[in-house]
C-alpha cells in the first residue's frame, strides 16, 4: 500500500514540476507579495508625507478677524476670501481644498472627505483649537484671570509603550492574507489536473484499472497537491520577510519599528502554512472531483480563491480576536492565528485546536473523496 501511494505521489510531483503552468503558479505567484509589502508601504508614505502646500487652499466665506488672518499665515494656509456659491464652484473644481462658513460663533468646514479634503480637515481643526483657546485667553485676561493657570489647569503626559505601529500591522497581516491567496491558487490548478483533468484525458480510468486502492491513488494525489501548495507558502513568506527588510530601511513610517518576525514567529508561520496547504489542497481535489472538465473544474474553484481572502481581511478590519472556538473555524481560524503571530500573543492552546480540526477537515474531505472514486457512476459520469 505504501508503496502504491510513494508511486502516485511521484507520478503527481513528476507530473507537476514537468508543467510549465502548474510551475508558474507554483512560483510566479508569490513574486506579488513584494509589490504588495513595497508598494502599499510606498503609498502610506506618501500620504504621511504629503507637503502641506497640496493641502492648505481653505475658502472662507466670512470676513476674517486679523487674529485669524495672522493664525492663518503662521499656519501657511492659504486664504481664498469668497462668498459660499463661489466657494461651492471653485470646490467642484479642484481649486481649493475646502471652505468653511459661519453663522454667529458657529463655524463649518465643508468638504467632502476625499485624500486632499481629510488632510486639510485636519489642519482646519488644529487651526479653530488655536483660535479657539486664543479667544480663551482674551475673555479670562478681560477679567483679569491668569489665563494659563485656568488654561493649564491639569496635566496629562502619555506613556505609550513602543510596539509595532498601525501600518506596520496592516502591512503584516494583508502580507499574510495575500499568502493565504497564492496557496489557494497554487493549489487549484494541479488540483483540477489531477481529476477533472485526467478524466477528461481518460488517463484516470486507465489508473483505476491498475491493483491499486482508491485511497492510495487519492491520498497520493492530495499530497502531490499539498507539495505544491507548501512550496508556494514557504516561498511567499520568504519573499515578505525579504520585502519587510527591505521596506523597513526605505520608509519613515516604520522608524522605531520592528518589522522583522521573531524566530518562533517564523516557526509558528510555517505550521499555519502548512496546516493551510493541507486544508486548502483537500478541499480543492473535493471540490474539483466533482467536475467532468478541467475547465469546469476551474471555475468551480475560482470562489474559494476568494473566500480564503474575505473573511480574514473582515476579521481584520473589525478586530477579531481569536478565541478557542474560532480556532476551529475554517478560513478564519488560520488568518487569526497569522494576526495573533504578527502580535506576539499565540496561544498553545488555540495553535492546537487549529492543527486537530485540519486534521478532522482533511479526513472528512479525504473520505467523501475517496467514497466518489469508488462510485462507478460517479466517476464515469458523462
Amino acid at each position: 500500500m505504501k508503496n502504491n501511494m510513494k508511486n502516485i505521489l511521484k507520478k503527481e510531483l513528476r507530473e507537476l514540476f514537468r508543467d510549465r503552468k502548474s510551475l508558474m503558479m507554483m512560483l510566479i505567484i508569490p513574486v506579488f507579495i513584494p509589490l504588495l509589502i513595497i508598494g502599499m508601504s510606498a503609498l502610506f508614505e506618501m500620504q504621511i508625507s504629503k507637503d502641506i502646500d497640496e493641502y492648505n487652499r481653505i475658502g472662507f466665506a466670512y470676513e476674517m478677524s486679523d487674529a485669524e488672518k495672522v493664525l492663518a499665515e503662521n499656519m501657511n494656509i492659504k486664504i481664498i476670501a469668497a462668498s459660499k456659491k463661489e466657494l461651492q464652484e471653485q470646490y467642484a473644481k479642484g481649486k481649493i481644498d475646502l471652505y468653511i462658513t459661519k453663522e454667529g460663533q458657529k463655524y463649518t468646514i465643508h468638504s467632502d472627505g476625499s485624500d486632499n479634503s481629510a488632510f486639510a480637515g485636519n489642519l482646519m481643526t488644529t487651526y479653530f483649537n488655536s483660535y479657539k483657546e486664543y479667544l480663551q485667553k482674551n475673555y479670562l485676561q478681560s477679567y483679569q484671570i491668569n489665563a494659563d493657570e485656568v488654561m493649564d489647569i491639569i496635566t496629562v503626559n502619555e506613556d505609550i509603550q513602543k510596539q509595532d505601529n498601525y501600518f506596520a500591522d496592516y502591512i503584516k497581516n494583508y502580507a499574510f492574507l495575500f499568502i493565504m491567496m497564492a496557496i489557494t491558487v497554487s493549489a487549484t490548478y494541479p488540483a483540477s489536473d489531477t481529476t477533472a483533468g485526467e478524466r477528461e484525458r481518460g488517463t484516470l480510468e486507465t489508473l483505476l484499472t491498475f491493483p491499486i486502492k482508491s485511497r492510495d491513488i487519492i491520498v497520493g494525489k492530495f499530497l502531490g497537491v499539498t507539495v505544491s501548495s507548501v512550496i508556494t507558502g514557504l516561498i511567499s513568506l520568504i519573499l515578505a520577510i525579504i520585502s519587510l527588510m527591505i521596506t523597513q530601511n526605505l520608509y519613515s513610517i516604520y522608524e522605531g519599528v520592528t518589522l522583522m518576525y521573531s524566530p518562533l514567529s517564523i516557526v509558528f508561520s510555517i505550521v499555519v502554512i502548512v496546516a493551510y496547504s493541507f486544508f486548502i489542497s483537500g478541499l480543492c481535489i473535493a471540490v474539483a472531483s466533482t467536475t467532468k472538465t478541467f475547465k469546469e473544474a476551474q471555475s468551480a474553484l475560482t470562489p474559494l480563491t476568494f473566500i480564503s481572502f474575505f473573511p480574514g481581511m473582515i476579521a481584520f478590519m473589525i478586530g477579531v480576536t481569536t478565541t478557542p472556538l474560532l480556532s476551529v473555524v475554517p478560513f478564519l481560524n488560520f488568518t487569526l492565528l497569522f494576526t495573533d503571530i504578527n502580535a506576539g500573543t499565540v496561544e498553545l492552546l488555540n495553535l492546537v485546536l487549529m492543527a486537530l480540526s485540519t486534521v478532522l477537515y482533511i479526513g472528512m474531505v479525504l473520505g467523501y473523496i475517496i467514497r466518489q472514486y469508488k462510485s462507478e457512476k460517479v466517476l464515469f459520469s458523462r
